[in-house]
């Protein structure tokens, strides 16, 4: 078996028997595509890797530059694809089991406060093309807590307007379903009924929501240049990408006295310890009590 069969076979077994999405399988085809290269040029093919061979490669592509958190995701690719390569009774043994990943501190994400999340929707022209449609789209981020992909993929067959939920497919094709507010159903229905229903759409995207001036549903990087471009009109101070509004969406739930296990299920989290880092977001409100109220504080 050579790389490109190995690595081929991988993705499918991620695709189809773990049901990951497309981005996690590509992120884990591009590490292992460093591996191959490293490994074909040593004449090291897939199932003749042994532990030391593999450390060697991770301390020459390692290097002091590259990040904790990339170098971590390197070595769980790798883990994983040999773990595979076991499971499949490809190998006997597999020689990654003793590689160890850097520890990665617990990095807290980028949230805006309400007051942030009003500039950045001010900033939106509604009297321009695509302003119902932005709109509506940020409505529905933050409203809902959506992935980028979620939003993207969002469906009209999938709004439940009535009973105020929408139906969202996450990662692992996992489907869930989340309540939405009225504002975002407000901007959803203003979209589609005052703007989508004017667009000629290209077959196959009849019932995807969110769609591009040609009639297509949205890309990811169509998300995040729109929300760059509104952070740099609202003068946002914060680095924020789509992402931001779904952490703000937790941590609003989470600081105003939402129970943790109901927003795990709001976001669609498999363990419990990720919706976890939302009770550490507001832990200047801590110092400021310490600062304010303990009487050890002053002087």
């Amino acid at each position: 078996m050579n790389w490109n069969s190995a690595i081929r076979n991988f993705k499918n077994y991620q695709k189809l028997e773990r049901g990951l999405a497309e981005n996690s399988i590509l992120a884990y085809e591009r590490d292992l595509k460093k591996l191959q290269v490293w490994a074909e040029e040593k004449s090291i093919p897939p199932l003749k890797t042994t532990y030391d061979n593999l450390l060697n490669f991770i301390h020459e592509v390692c290097t002091e530059d590259m990040a904790a958190r990339s170098q971590s995701r390197l070595i769980s690719a790798i883990k994983t694809f040999y773990k595979f390569l076991v499971y499949e009774d490809l190998l006997q043994e597999n020689p990654s089991k003793l590689l160890e990943t850097p520890k990665l501190g617990r990095k807290l994400p980028d949230v805006l406060n309400e007051g942030e999340i009003e500039k950045t929707i001010a900033a939106i022209d509604l009297s321009a093309e695509g302003g119902e449609r932005n709109r509506a789209i940020i409505e529905t981020l933050y409203g809902c807590g959506l992935r980028v992909s979620e939003l993207t993929h969002l469906r009209i067959s999938d709004l439940f307007f009535d009973q105020e939920l929408i139906r969202v497919i996450g990662k692992g094709n996992k489907e869930r379903i989340v309540p939405i507010n009225q504002m975002a159903i407000k901007r959803i229905n203003i979209y589609k009924n005052e703007v989508r229903n004017f667009i000629t759409i290209k077959k196959g995207n009849e019932d995807y929501l969110f769609l591009n001036r040609r009639g297509s549903k949205l890309s990811r990087e169509f998300i995040f240049m729109l929300v760059k471009d509104l952070a740099e009109k609202a003068q946002l101070r914060k680095k924020i990408s789509p992402h931001s509004f779904r952490h703000s969406f937790a941590s609003h739930l989470v600081n105003n006295g939402a129970d943790i296990r109901i927003v795990q299920e709001l976001l669609g989290h498999a363990s419990i310890l990720t919706t976890e880092i939302y009770t550490h977001l507001d832990n200047q409100k801590l110092v400021d009590a310490i600062h304010k109220f303990h009487p050890r504080n002053a002087g």
